[in-house]
């Protein structure tokens, strides 16, 4: 084949790629999507669907337990691995993309003189504890959202852990180490006793008998009516009425 005829369809793969991209670009500079805040066709009847709201996080579990079992070593080697890029470490150590971290737990949340810290990190106040470590480390976007830190986060409590532990050690008086709080703890209910064998069924009192003082059977019920019955009549005698009277003597 001649190559004047590769050269051609080279060429004209080339051109028709440049086209598309530049086609593509004009398109998306003139071109916007965005969504409708109301629809386009109301039908009555039929409401509104509500607008999906970001999702509120949940909170973290509190670090005190993880860094007490934490490797100071091993969150060492992960902060040079992944955090050497943009820190540094060392007392009085220049910035780099990100400040020197030296004496960064227990102090401001722009501890660095004279580094440009975003006004996201500006605003917050105080100093920087475990647990705002803890949540900053977790994702930085969303502990302080306008934030120029890209680093995505460390999901992993244990590695959080280890990290803030080698952060701790980066000052010449480590701030005290978070105390424990111990977890609830969870009595399950004592069961009631069981009854022992052959003993008898107590009242609705505890281990009282029915009152003697019970309401009588309604007048004309069948119960009064068989009392009635059984009840032996009074001797009426000369001695009056109920007075029984004298014996009969034997002859």
């Amino acid at each position: 084949m001649d190559t004047m005829e590769v050269n051609k369809a080279v060429a004209a793969v080339l051109v028709a790629g440049i086209a598309f991209f530049i086609t593509g670009t004009i398109g998306m500079s003139l071109v916007h999507q965005y969504v409708p805040e109301k629809t386009a066709i109301k039908i009555e009847g039929v409401a509104a669907a509500p607008a999906a709201g970001a999702a509120k996080p949940e909170p973290l579990p509190p670090i005190a337990p993880f860094l007490a079992s934490a490797n100071e070593a091993a969150g060492e080697a992960f902060a040079k691995k992944v955090c050497a890029a943009c820190h540094t470490f060392n007392q009085g150590g220049k910035p780099g993309v990100g400040p020197n971290l030296y004496g960064v737990l227990g102090g401001p949340h722009a501890h660095e003189q004279g580094f440009n810290y975003s006004e996201a990190l500006k605003s917050k106040k105080g100093p920087w504890t475990y647990d705002e470590l803890n949540e900053w480390l977790h994702k930085p976007s969303s502990y302080a959202p306008g934030t120029r830190m890209a680093f995505a986060g460390i999901p992993s409590e244990k590695e959080r852990a280890n990290v803030i532990l080698f952060i701790r050690s980066l000052s010449p008086n480590p701030e005290p180490l978070p105390p424990v709080e111990p977890a609830a703890a969870t009595t399950a209910p004592t069961p009631a006793a069981a009854a022992p064998a052959g003993a008898k069924p107590t009242g609705s009192s505890e281990g009282t008998q029915p009152s003697a003082t019970s309401n009588p059977p309604a007048e004309g019920s069948p119960t009064a009516n068989r009392a009635q019955e059984t009840k032996p009549a009074p001797n009426l005698g000369a001695g009056g009425a109920g007075t029984p009277a004298p014996a009969a003597k034997s002859p």
